[in-house]
């Protein structure tokens, strides 16, 4: 069996040997354009002199388009249709693009960009949430604001009260390899892209859009990416549209590649947050009510916030059932980056705000930490996830005690709730009493190197929010010698997705994975696909190959089993091997007898999430198929004279249903720890007060290294299957474990309150400038 093989990713090889071809590897034909956008270096006003003679007269210059010297709008926007690809004459934030350049080189595009002369107008710029409240600048009327039970009167009647607010900051996403498009004219006015993209078919309609063509004049094509963690998601958007524009005006192929400076002042970022609350409580840390207010900074453009901005209402729960609950979002707009999607979506957000709650309350009441959150838990329901692989899982209506269930503040149940077994599990590996214990006898006796350990649960919901979204085509291919080729509309980024559905396509021709080729997402191959976010590519894409296999597969039988006068349940498909009735073949032989008997071998196939319903403006419904968990314990170490810090180790259990790969998924919740850690501890992005982005560098942006990771990483993968019938009863590990990086922050507060008794009140990102200043308040008593 091919699935749950913990198999190497299908490029390995190629990334070791460096001769994994991206995007910038491809080989351009003679008479390549390469464009570079000029900038604006103010934050808001309006274009009153624009001189870009010195940039026409640049050598090596071809081209220079304003914005009225484009077939269109090239709207940019995967939403509301608020992104020009030039700015115009108004001047939305430091970074925008206002004139393209065309030149005979990368760098010659570059130098002539900088050559042009742009006088504006200044005007009072947005800049942060205040501004935005203050001036009511926003991208929906007021604020969403989603109920459960009377939150305010919960609050009031309970024994204890908390409340607060905590700062949560951006992300650059820094994948290794940046934006990068190239557009090749064909015939007929026809168009080909490349995009390094997560989805190929908002690249396709963006493109069609600008240029006044159909859809299918033009095609797009990813091989892979070099990461996207969301950063793919809509702002390639920009590059495919200048390259297209420009190859189709000169009839020469374009390409556009940012410089990692240009990358971070133009792209958007994850979404900063403030979050503020309130919660009452009763003396054993249970809360009663409780209420939230996110202000999302959004940036100039809407581009993902509204279903970003949701997502985080839909994690304020995590894993806790809140028998009380008020949630007011604020999307707030700004003159700056138009923040985009990020791995999580919004869900680290607004689950570290929740995470925030527990910490304040443990605080409050001289707790552990974890004591609080365990009593918080949503119930156990028993059955599916928490029953070992052989067992079959029940199915949500076998459940014999349905008033043990939770219910989200959406009104969604809680079905399959295994945090209970998982948190009881973790804390046994990873000796957490004992070593609370410990790090409380250090802090004792320690006056200047303190620790802290906090040990934090995750539940995140799996599906887009926005339902349509949840499908998935494929594309199947059996050649006559036996060799399988196979498309989806998923696309690799480093996450191993290739090598997850040819293994799921492998098992279901009972061939070894190598037989299986996957070839590059095209547009061309299988329409109207759906980004590969929101942790979906291995259950829609996995699916969808699932389906065509079988229907070749079937087809393959029924006229095996003719031939050998036998029925199509006794044909069997194991090991390279077809057996009909006793009689064996190599899969290659029933291949050409299949073919020589004009038997099809291509498929389609098609699949749609089943059971979803939402409602985003009331808040109601089941936006998710399913909850991924999973849970971190961390302990670190500080210095209270500097703010230093050290990760000493991690200890993760994560639920990855039935693995479809081990090896694959291990990686993904290392390095999701590790991205999730660095967004809340080191990443810290800063504008000034212009607008102007001053960490637009390695040098002033600082991402995790490998000395940043945890010196003791240990990670293990529950036990458990998918009660919901996902491909081979798996789970999506995209973005859940990336949230298990909160237990690294609440390590960190945790270390700080040993300090003095005030509550630390630790922003994110926690730099050591931030926890110095906590210690501070620590020892304050603030």
């Amino acid at each position: 069996m091919s699935v749950s093989n913990p198999l190497p990713h299908d490029a390995a090889r190629l990334h070791v040997t460096g001769t994994a071809r991206y995007v910038d590897d491809i080989p351009t034909p003679r008479g390549c354009l390469y464009l570079a956008f000029g900038l604006s270096t103010v934050a808001a006003g309006r274009i009153t002199a624009l001189d870009l003679d010195a940039v026409r007269a640049a050598p090596g210059v071809v081209g220079v388009w304003e914005a009225a010297d484009l077939p269109s709008d090239c709207d940019c926007s995967p939403s509301a249709h608020d992104e020009p690809l030039l700015s115009g004459n108004s001047i939305r934030y430091c970074g925008q693009p206002v004139f393209l350049v065309a030149a005979t080189s990368h760098h010659t595009a570059r130098r002539a960009a900088r050559l042009a002369r742009i006088e504006v107008q200044e005007r009072d710029a947005v800049l942060n949430v205040e501004d935005a409240l203050d001036t009511d600048s926003r991208f929906e009327d007021g604020p969403l604001v989603w109920e459960r039970g009377d939150a305010g009167e919960a609050i009031d009647d309970a024994p204890h009260r908390v409340e607060g607010q905590i700062a949560i900051g951006g992300q650059e996403h820094f994948y290794l390899e940046g934006q990068c498009a190239l557009a090749l004219p064909q015939e007929d006015g026809d168009m080909l892209v490349h995009a390094s993209t997560q989805h190929p078919t908002e690249i396709q309609h963006k493109v069609a859009h600008a240029l006044g063509l159909p859809m299918h004049a033009v095609r797009v094509e990813t091989r892979r990416m070099g990461g996207g963690f969301g950063g793919k998601e809509s702002q390639g958007n920009a590059l495919a549209v200048a390259c297209a524009v420009v190859a189709a005006a000169t009839g020469r192929p374009a390409k556009m590649r940012y410089d990692r400076d240009d990358d971070f002042m133009i792209t958007g970022k994850r979404h900063d947050f403030r979050i503020e609350y309130s919660a009452g409580f009763d003396d054993d840390g249970r809360l009663r009510g409780v209420e939230f207010v996110h202000l999302v900074r959004c940036g100039w453009a809407q581009d993902l916030s509204l279903p970003v901005a949701d997502r985080a209402m839909l994690h304020a729960d995590n894993a806790y059932d809140l028998p009380a609950v008020r949630i007011e979002s604020h999307r707030l707009k700004t003159n700056t980056q138009s923040a985009t999607a990020f791995r999580g979506f919004g869900g680290p957000q607004g689950m570290l705000g929740i995470e925030r709650v527990m910490d304040h309350v443990a605080h409050v009441l001289g707790r552990d930490p974890l004591e609080v959150r365990r009593v918080n838990y949503y119930p156990g329901v028993g059955g599916g996830l928490s029953a070992p692989r052989s067992a079959k899982p029940s199915p949500p209506e076998d459940i014999s005690e349905p008033e043990k269930q939770g219910i989200t503040p959406y009104g969604q149940p809680v079905e399959d709730f295994i945090l209970h077994e998982m948190t009881e599990r973790l804390a046994r590996t990873s000796d957490y009493a004992a070593r609370r214990a410990a790090v409380a006898d250090w802090n004792d006796s320690h006056p200047v190197l303190k620790r802290g350990i906090a040990l934090t649960p995750v539940k995140f919901g799996i599906s887009f929010t926005l339902t349509h979204l949840n499908q998935a085509g494929a594309l199947v291919h059996v050649y006559q010698d036996g060799s399988v080729a196979m498309n989806h509309g998923g696309t690799e980024m480093g996450q191993g997705l290739f090598q997850k559905v040819a293994q799921v396509a492998a098992d279901r021709f009972g061939l070894p994975p190598e037989a299986i080729r996957i070839t590059a997402t095209d547009t061309a191959k299988v329409p109207n696909t759906s980004a590969t976010a929101a942790s979906s590519g291995s259950d829609l894409n996995g699916m969808a190959v699932r389906a065509a296999c079988d229907t070749i597969r079937d087809r393959m039988a029924a006229y095996l089993a003719t031939l050998h006068q036998s029925t199509a349940d006794r044909v069997t498909f194991t090991d390279g091997q077809v057996d009909v009735a006793g009689r064996s073949m190599s899969f290659a032989d029933a291949a050409r007898l299949c073919y020589e008997g004009r038997v099809s071998l291509s498929s389609t196939g098609f699949y749609k999430t089943p059971k979803l319903s939402w409602d985003r403006k009331k808040g109601e419904g089941r936006p998710f198929f399913y909850f991924a968990y999973g849970a971190a314990c961390t302990e670190v170490a500080i210095d209270t004279l500097t703010g230093e810090y050290r990760i000493l180790r991690a200890d993760i259990l994560h639920d990855c249903g039935r693995s479809l790969n081990p090896a694959i998924d291990t990686g993904q919740i290392e390095g999701g720890y590790v991205q999730g850690a660095g967004w809340l501890t080191t990443e810290e992005l800063v504008w000034d007060e212009t607008g102007r982005l001053r960490t637009h560098a390695p040098s002033t942006y600082k991402i995790p290294a490998c000395s940043d990771r945890p010196a003791v990483f240990n990670v293990a993968l529950w036990d458990g299957e998918n009660r919901e019938n996902t491909i081979y009863r798996s789970k999506a590990v995209g973005e859940p474990p990336f949230m298990l990086g909160i237990s690294a922050f609440l390590a960190l507060s945790d270390a700080v309150a040993a300090c003095g008794p005030g509550y630390p009140a630790l922003n994110a990102p926690a730099t050591t400038e931030e926890v110095l200043n906590a210690v501070g308040r620590a020892r304050d008593g603030a």
